[in-house]
């Protein structure tokens, strides 16, 4: 009988090659630039420049996917909920 693990990673994003979605999608924007570049141009140390080059892209996005929150910087949600309401009147001495 075949066993089944349970997907309990139901939450996480969705990743190829180790990025997001959206990090994939520049890696390969950058990936088919490079390529209409070297069509056009024949020279071996721009082939090796714009290798090197994607390769940094790749190293960089998995870098920033890696650290959690990279680009957060205030809070969403405030330190207390309440549901006491927020007036600046006074209804007598405490």
């Amino acid at each position: 009988m075949k066993k089944f693990e349970v997907y309990r990673n139901i939450r996480k994003r969705a990743l190829i090659f180790g990025l997001p979605i959206s990090f994939f999608a520049l890696q390969i924007l950058s990936i088919i630039g490079s390529l209409m570049v070297i069509i056009f141009s024949f020279s071996l140390t721009v082939i090796l420049s714009l290798l090197i080059f994607n390769a940094i892209i790749y190293i960089a996005l998995t870098r920033i996917t890696n650290t959690q929150y990279p680009f957060l910087l205030k809070r969403v949600f405030s330190k207390i909920i309440s549901n006491k309401k927020s007036t600046s009147l006074t209804y007598g001495k405490d």
